[in-house]
C-alpha cells in the first residue's frame, strides 16, 4: 500500500497524534502526514471530516472512512480489515 492511501491529519504538539503515528510506524504502514498547523485549509479539513469539532488526529483511510483519535486497538482493527497488518 502506498503512503497516499492513508492521509494522517495531526500536530506536533497533540500526544494522540504522536502515539498514532508511532503504531503505524511500528507496524510498517505508510501514510501521508498532513500538519493542521503547517498547513493550510488543513484545520478545515478536519472540521469538516469531524462535523464542526476540531479533534486530532484524523485519519482517512482509502476505502473513504476515518478515525478520529483511535485508540490503538481500533487502529489496529481497521488496518487488519483492511489487511494492511
Amino acid at each position: 500500500m502506498s503512503k497516499e492511501q492513508i492521509i494522517f491529519y495531526g500536530a506536533d504538539w497533540c500526544g494522540d497524534c504522536r502515539r498514532s503515528k508511532r503504531l503505524l510506524e511500528e507496524l510498517n504502514v505508510e501514510y501521508t502526514l498532513i500538519d493542521t498547523e503547517k498547513t493550510e485549509g488543513a484545520a478545515a479539513k478536519v472540521m469538516e471530516i469531524n462535523g464542526g469539532a476540531q479533534s486530532i488526529p484524523v485519519i482517512v483511510f482509502s476505502d473513504s472512512t476515518h478515525l478520529t483519535e483511535p485508540s490503538d486497538n481500533e487502529l489496529k482493527a481497521k488496518l487488519a480489515s483492511l489487511n494492511l497488518i
